[in-house]
């Protein structure tokens, strides 16, 4: 089916589109100079996936989650990782009571519409695999009962790329559950200044006020994934992530979640443009992002962020895009 005839079917933004610009608007009040980054959070939040953001310390990680928090009026919590942290920190688990003498549920962190996991690598690789087993199954079963996560749900992990010592480097089977990967990195001159003087009698953050309800987040969401991908957008992401598994530098490329994740990832980006389908520059757009940080490189290969993301591109140059 050609574009013109998907876009006559569905119109995905057209009754979200001015709160859509309320929210970039709130967003950009608060992060100078970073569209590009607040995009791909939007694109994670409405694909409903989860972000590693792999960033050094100072560049408004925190301040981002929290001006979504607010620009959504969803609940949030931030939580340090450390050595010391166990599963039911992040869980929760029974407390008794001396009063009734019995045991009564006390939910952890994760159970908030948008989760901080700062310095995620800080933690054990027991707590770390409570975390992500728990996002992956939208649900946590803590002493044999399951308890249903709230909807929307988003987790931003953090890591600090120069910091290594004490540190327990997430495997590839744990990268692999974050829809993408994102930098905010350090602003250019003039954002940077401006920075200064908004935060002068204070921060911008206590001017934000809700544009957007979790209801109408969840109703985007279901947009998304009505938006049409063509048989050979499908075609072409499944090409980049196959060329990924053959290729030299690579000893473990992307899996079939990979796939999956680009393709969602293609839908919100498009859906966010106001487009009904998604199209090949949707894929190029995001195949780093998406693919890079689940890439695991060989010995001879320098396994470091820069270097995964120049065998994406170079995969993007070399498998020629449907037209």
């Amino acid at each position: 089916m050609s574009h013109a005839s998907a876009r006559s079917q569905i119109t995905p933004m057209n009754d979200h589109a001015e709160q859509l610009t309320k929210l970039r608007q709130n967003l950009q009040s608060v992060i100078f100079g970073k569209d590009e980054a607040l995009e791909l959070l939007l694109v994670a939040l409405f694909a409903g996936g989860n972000i590693l953001l792999d960033d050094v310390p100072g560049v408004g990680k925190t301040t981002m989650a929290k001006a979504l928090a607010r620009s959504l009026d969803l609940s949030f919590r931030r939580v340090q990782f450390t050595p010391d942290l166990l599963p039911t920190d992040i869980l929760g688990g029974s407390l008794f009571s001396p009063k009734t003498g019995e045991f009564s549920f006390r939910a952890g962190p994760i159970f908030a519409n948008i989760l901080l996991a700062d310095e995620i690598n800080r933690a054990s690789p027991r707590t770390q695999s409570a975390l992500l087993e728990a996002m992956a199954e939208g649900h946590a079963t803590i002493e044999g009962e399951e308890h249903a996560l709230p909807q929307p749900f988003l987790v931003l992990a953090t890591q600090n790329p120069v910091e290594f010592h004490g540190t327990y480097p997430l495997p590839e089977a744990q990268l692999d559950r974050f829809l993408l990967r994102l930098e905010i990195g350090y602003p250019n001159e003039e954002p940077e200044t401006n920075l200064l003087y908004a935060q002068q009698d204070q921060h911008p953050l206590h001017a934000l006020t809700s544009v957007m309800d979790e209801s109408t987040v969840r109703a985007i969401q279901q947009e998304v994934r009505r938006v049409r991908v063509d048989r050979e957008v499908g075609g072409y992401i499944i090409t980049l992530v196959r060329a990924s598994r053959v290729d030299p530098r690579v000893s473990l490329g992307a899996s079939p979640r990979a796939a999956l994740a680009l393709f969602r990832a293609a839908q919100s980006s498009a859906c966010l443009q106001g487009r009904d389908f998604a199209t090949p520059d949707d894929v190029k757009r995001l195949a780093a992002p998406v693919l890079a940080h689940r890439l695991a490189l060989t010995r001879q290969a320098r396994n470091a962020t820069a270097e995964k993301v120049e065998v994406v591109r170079s995969l993007l140059e070399t498998e020629r895009a449907p037209v």
